[in-house]
């Protein structure tokens, strides 16, 4: 499977954790939101498990909270989140080199995000992306849209097959949702978004390390 995966006209990213090291302002806006909620610093923990499943149920899976107050919850720290600009969302340093060269490939480039695609697309024009991908996706709608319909989304829009495109995210969930579609998932570690256990137990068709490992998975050098 490794080495079929470079023969696949079509590579999907995530956004989050994988393209853009949003850890740090996700993780800092979402701390200081849930002590606002009455949350301690003890109860809070390390925060990082936010990074990457959909918003608002991430609040309800990782604390517990309600659907009503994971909703408010996700309400305010958009207020916050939304507005900060570029500073939320660095590109990890590689990025750029990769897609050119993967352009140079021959390949179809695309975005599949749970992040809500106005945010999205705002990430995008912030860090000068708008022209290095064919298809992005973005979250439409919250509880009804999900990663897999933007993966689907993105499969229609290029016109392009399963067998025909490969994922790249930083989590399980972006393993099973390519999966879903029926599509093989590079799983990359370069974020430190989640162990590589997790990546495994999701049964990530290959795991890169670096921006570099993931290069050679997706063109074969």
């Amino acid at each position: 499977m490794v080495a079929e995966l470079s023969s696949r006209p079509c590579v999907i990213f995530d956004f989050d954790g994988t393209i853009a090291d949003t850890k740090r302002m996700i993780c800092k806006v979402a701390t200081q939101v849930l002590l606002e909620f009455g949350f301690t610093e003890e109860q809070i923990g390390d925060p990082t498990p936010l990074v990457g499943p959909p918003f608002p149920h991430a609040f309800c899976d990782i604390y517990g909270v309600s659907e009503d107050e994971a909703i408010a919850i996700t309400a305010r720290y958009r207020e916050i989140y939304n507005v900060i600009g570029p500073e939320a969302w660095p590109l990890f340093e590689g990025i750029p080199e990769l897609l050119a060269n993967l352009r140079r490939g021959g390949k179809k480039l695309a975005i599949a995000s749970s992040k809500g695609h106005g945010t999205l697309m705002q990430a995008i024009y912030d860090n000068h992306l708008d022209e290095s991908f064919d298809v992005i996706s973005g979250k439409t709608a919250d509880g009804s849209d999900t990663k897999e319909a933007a993966i689907l989304r993105v499969m229609a829009e290029l016109g392009r097959e399963a067998d025909e495109c490969v994922m790249v995210g930083d989590r399980c969930f972006d393993v099973e949702a390519a999966h879903a579609c029926g599509i093989p998932c590079i799983g990359v570690l370069y974020g430190a978004s989640c162990p590589r256990s997790e990546l495994e137990g999701a049964h990530a068709d290959a795991i890169a390390e670096t921006i570099g490992e993931l290069e050679g998975l997706l063109l074969g050098a």
